[in-house]
Protein backbone atom coordinates (compact mmCIF):
# COMPACT_ATOMS: atom_id res chain seq x y z
CA UNK A 1 0.00 0.00 0.00
CA UNK A 2 1.57 3.36 -1.47
CA UNK A 3 -0.21 6.46 -0.31
CA UNK A 4 1.58 8.42 -3.21
CA UNK A 5 0.52 5.99 -5.53
CA UNK A 6 -3.03 5.94 -4.62
CA UNK A 7 -3.36 9.67 -4.52
CA UNK A 8 -2.40 9.76 -8.33
CA UNK A 9 -5.04 6.74 -9.38
CA UNK A 10 -7.53 8.62 -7.38
CA UNK A 11 -6.51 12.29 -9.18
CA UNK A 12 -6.25 10.28 -12.59
CA UNK A 13 -10.25 8.72 -12.15
CA UNK A 14 -11.29 12.03 -11.30
CA UNK A 15 -10.11 13.39 -14.07
CA UNK A 16 -11.89 11.36 -16.30
CA UNK A 17 -14.92 11.39 -14.39
CA UNK A 18 -14.90 15.11 -14.38
CA UNK A 19 -14.38 15.42 -18.12
CA UNK A 20 -17.41 12.98 -19.09
CA UNK A 21 -19.38 15.72 -16.56
CA UNK A 22 -18.23 18.59 -18.52
CA UNK A 23 -16.18 19.68 -15.86
CA UNK A 24 -12.43 20.10 -14.73
CA UNK A 25 -10.21 18.22 -12.69
CA UNK A 26 -9.98 21.35 -10.68
CA UNK A 27 -13.85 21.38 -10.15
CA UNK A 28 -13.59 18.61 -7.73
CA UNK A 29 -12.59 18.36 -4.04
CA UNK A 30 -10.50 15.07 -3.12
CA UNK A 31 -11.28 14.46 0.37
CA UNK A 32 -9.56 12.78 1.96
CA UNK A 33 -12.00 10.57 4.76
CA UNK A 34 -9.09 10.29 7.36
CA UNK A 35 -10.67 8.67 10.45
CA UNK A 36 -8.89 6.66 12.66
CA UNK A 37 -5.40 7.15 10.34
CA UNK A 38 -2.79 8.06 12.67
CA UNK A 39 -1.16 11.46 11.73
CA UNK A 40 1.73 10.26 9.94
CA UNK A 41 -0.53 9.09 7.13
CA UNK A 42 -2.43 12.35 6.62
CA UNK A 43 1.02 14.40 6.43
CA UNK A 44 1.67 11.46 3.71
CA UNK A 45 -1.32 12.32 1.60
CA UNK A 46 -0.80 16.07 1.85
CA UNK A 47 3.12 15.63 0.75
CA UNK A 48 1.39 13.83 -2.49
CA UNK A 49 -1.16 16.70 -3.29
CA UNK A 50 -4.27 15.81 -1.14
CA UNK A 51 -5.08 19.32 0.50
CA UNK A 52 -9.07 18.69 1.98
CA UNK A 53 -9.38 15.93 4.88
CA UNK A 54 -12.40 15.28 6.60
CA UNK A 55 -12.56 13.95 10.14
CA UNK A 56 -15.62 11.86 11.33
CA UNK A 57 -15.10 12.83 15.19
CA UNK A 58 -14.44 15.91 16.63
CA UNK A 59 -11.93 15.24 19.45
CA UNK A 60 -10.18 13.23 17.01
CA UNK A 61 -10.10 15.62 14.53
CA UNK A 62 -8.92 18.46 17.16
CA UNK A 63 -6.08 16.00 18.49
CA UNK A 64 -4.97 15.72 14.20
CA UNK A 65 -5.38 19.45 13.12
CA UNK A 66 -2.97 20.52 16.61
CA UNK A 67 -0.76 17.92 15.58
CA UNK A 68 -0.66 18.72 11.43
CA UNK A 69 -1.13 22.21 11.39
CA UNK A 70 2.45 23.61 11.06
CA UNK A 71 3.47 20.77 9.10
CA UNK A 72 0.31 21.10 6.77
CA UNK A 73 -0.54 24.78 6.69
CA UNK A 74 -2.13 24.87 3.28
CA UNK A 75 -4.79 21.71 4.92
CA UNK A 76 -8.61 22.13 4.87
CA UNK A 77 -10.49 20.40 7.48
CA UNK A 78 -13.88 19.11 7.14
CA UNK A 79 -16.14 17.41 9.68
CA UNK A 80 -18.11 14.71 8.14
CA UNK A 81 -19.15 12.59 10.85
CA UNK A 82 -23.00 13.05 12.28
CA UNK A 83 -22.53 16.19 15.09
CA UNK A 84 -23.67 16.11 18.23
CA UNK A 85 -25.22 19.21 19.83
CA UNK A 86 -22.80 19.39 22.27
CA UNK A 87 -19.92 19.21 20.18
CA UNK A 88 -20.86 21.92 17.79
CA UNK A 89 -18.44 24.43 19.63
CA UNK A 90 -15.55 22.44 19.49
CA UNK A 91 -16.67 21.80 15.79
CA UNK A 92 -17.46 25.66 14.88
CA UNK A 93 -13.69 26.38 16.03
CA UNK A 94 -11.69 23.59 14.26
CA UNK A 95 -13.53 22.57 10.94
CA UNK A 96 -13.60 25.14 8.00
CA UNK A 97 -16.95 23.26 6.88
CA UNK A 98 -19.38 20.90 8.49
CA UNK A 99 -21.09 18.03 6.33
CA UNK A 100 -23.59 16.98 8.73
CA UNK A 101 -26.50 19.74 9.47
CA UNK A 102 -29.53 17.57 9.52
CA UNK A 103 -31.99 19.22 12.21
CA UNK A 104 -33.08 22.69 13.09
CA UNK A 105 -31.45 22.28 16.79
CA UNK A 106 -28.21 21.74 15.43
CA UNK A 107 -28.58 24.39 13.54
CA UNK A 108 -29.80 27.08 16.43
CA UNK A 109 -26.32 25.40 18.04
CA UNK A 110 -23.53 25.87 15.66
CA UNK A 111 -25.41 29.14 14.61
CA UNK A 112 -24.89 30.03 18.21
CA UNK A 113 -21.74 28.90 18.37
CA UNK A 114 -20.26 30.80 15.42
CA UNK A 115 -21.87 34.18 16.67
CA UNK A 116 -19.96 33.55 19.66
CA UNK A 117 -16.74 32.70 17.51
CA UNK A 118 -17.42 35.67 15.75
CA UNK A 119 -17.37 33.26 12.47
CA UNK A 120 -19.39 32.69 9.66
CA UNK A 121 -19.89 28.99 9.55
CA UNK A 122 -19.97 27.31 6.30
CA UNK A 123 -22.17 23.93 6.05
CA UNK A 124 -23.96 21.40 4.17
CA UNK A 125 -27.01 19.82 4.88
CA UNK A 126 -27.17 16.11 4.71
CA UNK A 127 -29.79 14.22 3.72
CA UNK A 128 -30.73 11.01 4.47
CA UNK A 129 -31.08 10.16 0.71
CA UNK A 130 -32.12 6.55 0.84
CA UNK A 131 -34.27 6.79 4.22
CA UNK A 132 -32.50 4.25 6.04
CA UNK A 133 -32.99 4.81 9.53
CA UNK A 134 -29.37 3.65 10.35
CA UNK A 135 -27.83 6.97 8.88
CA UNK A 136 -27.99 10.59 9.68
CA UNK A 137 -29.36 13.19 7.52
CA UNK A 138 -32.99 15.04 7.20
CA UNK A 139 -35.16 13.22 5.08
CA UNK A 140 -35.95 14.34 1.43
CA UNK A 141 -39.43 15.24 2.43
CA UNK A 142 -38.34 17.35 5.28
CA UNK A 143 -35.08 19.34 3.68
CA UNK A 144 -36.90 22.07 2.13
CA UNK A 145 -38.26 23.26 5.88
CA UNK A 146 -34.98 22.62 6.92
CA UNK A 147 -33.21 24.47 4.40
CA UNK A 148 -35.03 27.26 4.80
CA UNK A 149 -34.79 27.86 8.40
CA UNK A 150 -31.16 27.52 8.29
CA UNK A 151 -31.10 29.77 5.48
CA UNK A 152 -32.45 32.63 8.30
CA UNK A 153 -29.43 32.23 10.47
CA UNK A 154 -27.07 34.96 10.32
CA UNK A 155 -24.49 33.11 11.28
CA UNK A 156 -24.48 30.15 8.89
CA UNK A 157 -23.71 29.63 5.28
CA UNK A 158 -25.38 26.51 3.28
CA UNK A 159 -22.70 25.66 0.36
CA UNK A 160 -24.90 22.49 -0.57
CA UNK A 161 -26.02 19.11 0.33
CA UNK A 162 -24.48 16.05 1.33
CA UNK A 163 -25.41 12.30 1.75
CA UNK A 164 -24.12 8.59 2.34
CA UNK A 165 -26.55 6.65 -0.03
CA UNK A 166 -27.23 3.00 0.75
CA UNK A 167 -24.55 0.68 -0.74
CA UNK A 168 -24.52 -1.11 -3.20
CA UNK A 169 -22.06 -3.79 -4.78
CA UNK A 170 -22.88 -2.56 -8.23
CA UNK A 171 -22.54 0.75 -8.59
CA UNK A 172 -24.77 1.80 -11.21
CA UNK A 173 -27.72 1.36 -8.18
CA UNK A 174 -25.81 4.09 -6.58
CA UNK A 175 -26.32 6.64 -9.35
CA UNK A 176 -29.97 6.96 -8.92
CA UNK A 177 -29.40 8.56 -5.68
CA UNK A 178 -26.59 10.58 -6.48
CA UNK A 179 -29.62 11.74 -9.08
CA UNK A 180 -31.86 12.39 -6.69
CA UNK A 181 -29.72 14.63 -4.64
CA UNK A 182 -28.66 16.82 -7.80
CA UNK A 183 -32.31 17.28 -8.05
CA UNK A 184 -33.02 18.56 -4.29
CA UNK A 185 -30.18 21.15 -4.79
CA UNK A 186 -31.42 22.46 -7.92
CA UNK A 187 -34.82 22.67 -6.41
CA UNK A 188 -33.45 24.63 -3.78
CA UNK A 189 -32.14 27.02 -5.88
CA UNK A 190 -34.91 27.59 -8.16
CA UNK A 191 -36.75 27.98 -5.45
CA UNK A 192 -34.83 30.33 -3.24
CA UNK A 193 -32.52 32.30 -5.97
CA UNK A 194 -29.49 31.14 -4.44
CA UNK A 195 -26.30 29.35 -5.73
CA UNK A 196 -25.27 26.05 -3.79
CA UNK A 197 -21.73 25.16 -5.18
CA UNK A 198 -21.26 21.44 -3.69
CA UNK A 199 -22.56 17.96 -3.72
CA UNK A 200 -20.66 16.50 -1.02
CA UNK A 201 -21.24 12.41 -2.54
CA UNK A 202 -19.26 9.31 -3.20
CA UNK A 203 -16.82 7.37 -1.45
CA UNK A 204 -13.98 5.45 -2.52
CA UNK A 205 -16.32 2.46 -4.14
CA UNK A 206 -18.22 4.86 -6.34
CA UNK A 207 -17.04 8.14 -6.75
CA UNK A 208 -16.52 8.24 -10.31
CA UNK A 209 -20.26 7.80 -10.78
CA UNK A 210 -20.66 10.78 -7.81
CA UNK A 211 -18.82 12.71 -10.12
CA UNK A 212 -20.31 12.28 -13.03
CA UNK A 213 -23.58 13.36 -11.54
CA UNK A 214 -22.83 16.32 -9.91
CA UNK A 215 -20.28 15.46 -6.95
CA UNK A 216 -18.19 18.78 -6.03
CA UNK A 217 -16.51 16.53 -2.97
CA UNK A 218 -15.88 13.23 -3.11
CA UNK A 219 -14.85 11.50 0.64
CA UNK A 220 -12.47 8.81 0.13
CA UNK A 221 -10.97 6.52 2.57
CA UNK A 222 -9.79 3.12 1.66
CA UNK A 223 -8.62 4.26 -1.95
CA UNK A 224 -6.13 6.36 -0.15
CA UNK A 225 -5.27 5.39 2.90
CA UNK A 226 -6.28 1.10 1.98
CA UNK A 227 -7.80 -0.94 4.14
CA UNK A 228 -8.72 0.17 7.72
CA UNK A 229 -7.38 -1.89 10.47
CA UNK A 230 -9.67 -1.52 13.95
Amino acid sequence: MNIKENVINVFEIVKESAKKSGRRFEDIIVLAASKTQPPEKLLEAYKSGIRYFGENKVQEGIKKIEILQSKMPHAHWHLIGGLQTNKAKYAVRFFELIHSLDRVSLADEINKRAEKEDKIQNVLIEVNIGEESSKYGVSPKDLKRLFEYSLEKKNLKILGLMCIPPYFEDKEKVRPYFIKLRQLKEELEREFNISLPHLSMGMSHDFDVAIEEGATIVRIGTAIFGERKY
